[in-house]
């Protein structure tokens, strides 16, 4: 790799870094970062998409540069926009603006915003696609590339358990299975997610609050929605019940409807915490897109285990996954997996 692509790959990480500040804020708009270069090179400015019904990273970084946009290059996480939504296309700021060259990592697949890159390049602007688009891929556009795919959220597992696969002891205290470290990784995740999801069996046994603290321990600016699952009735006094954050109850235990009515209410990016009944209802279904497995390097030898019942009756049944990351959460590992169809 020349010192230039070094330089444009280096440039593309910043823009993911502005990308991964605005996750949570967006939906159902993709969290995309932009970064401008002046023509020798230099950052010039710099921003991530708004809330729904303010400006595109692109808009926020050409503002912040001004006139020295002119004749530089824009380097992006996402095909620029060339559709008018809430806001003008995007592909129209960068032409308006002068650049001369726009460097982004992933093609847009939403048929109605896609084929700026047609339009800035007929426009006479050198476009460049595909850098770092497998570690883009993997970032924060992740979920949105999938549910613009698919049309359904993009589901992530989350759980911790012992190296033996215990959730919970024998008497059912899990408190704390992972470290301090991890459970603060845990929190800016739900900072970061539109929506949180348990059954009724996990907010009765463990009574979790489900929200997204800050390092100190206070309750985050941003709360992601929280969701109940499952047709028991709640004591009025649960935490999920608090009004600390928004809490959706959803009488069914089927995990299509309960995707079907997130998708209605613009939630992108899911985040299940429920126990092994509901983790394995939605494997079965094969509706779990990323497992994050937080495991502790500590052993029960008794106690319930992570999935439950998930449609497997023998090996070759087996739901097969390929590792995408495995790494130190302070004492305990931290696996990052997704289905083998993926």
């Amino acid at each position: 790799m020349s010192d230039v692509e070094h330089s444009l790959a280096a440039t593309m990480r910043s823009a993911v870094a502005r990308a991964a500040a605005a996750r949570g804020t967006t939906s159902p708009n993709p969290p995309v970062g932009c970064v401008l270069l002046d023509v020798t090179g230099t950052e010039v400015g710099a921003g991530a998409t708004q809330p729904p019904g303010g400006p595109h990273a692109e808009v926020v970084a050409l503002r912040a540069a001004g006139e020295r946009a002119r004749g530089g290059t824009a380097v992006v996480t996402l095909e620029p926009c060339a559709h008018h939504g809430r806001t003008p296309p995007c592909t129209d700021a960068l032409i308006a603006a002068g650049v001369a060259r726009v460097v982004y990592a992933v093609a847009d697949p939403n048929p109605v915003a896609s084929g700026g890159a047609r339009v800035l390049a007929d426009a006479g602007v050198s476009v460049e696609g595909g850098l770092l688009a497998t570690e883009v891929e993997r970032g924060p556009l992740r979920a949105w590339l999938h549910h613009a795919r698919t049309g359904r959220p993009h589901v992530t597992w989350k759980y911790a358990a012992t190296l033996d696969g215990r959730v919970a002891a024998a008497d059912r205290t899990s408190r704390w299975i992972s470290s301090a470290t991890s459970r603060a990784e845990v929190h800016a995740l739900r900072r970061a997610v539109d929506a949180v999801v348990v059954g009724t069996a996990t907010v009765l046994a463990d009574d979790p609050a489900l929200t997204a603290r800050a390092e100190d321990g206070t309750p985050a600016a941003r709360q992601p929605l929280r969701v109940v699952v499952g047709r028991t009735d709640l004591p009025p006094d649960a935490q999920v019940l608090d009004g600390t954050a928004e809490t959706l109850l959803l009488r069914t235990r089927d995990p299509a409807e309960v995707l079907a009515a997130l998708a209605a209410r613009g939630v992108v990016d899911v985040l299940l915490e429920g126990g092994p009944t509901l983790a394995g209802a939605f494997v079965a279904a094969d509706l779990v897109d990323r497992v994050l497995a937080y495991v502790a390097p500590a052993l029960l030898g008794a106690g319930p285990v992570a999935l439950g019942a998930s449609g497997v009756s023998t090996i070759t049944e087996a739901h097969r996954l390929v590792v995408e990351e495995a790494t130190m959460s302070g004492p305990d590992v931290r696996i990052s997996a997704v289905p083998a169809r993926n």
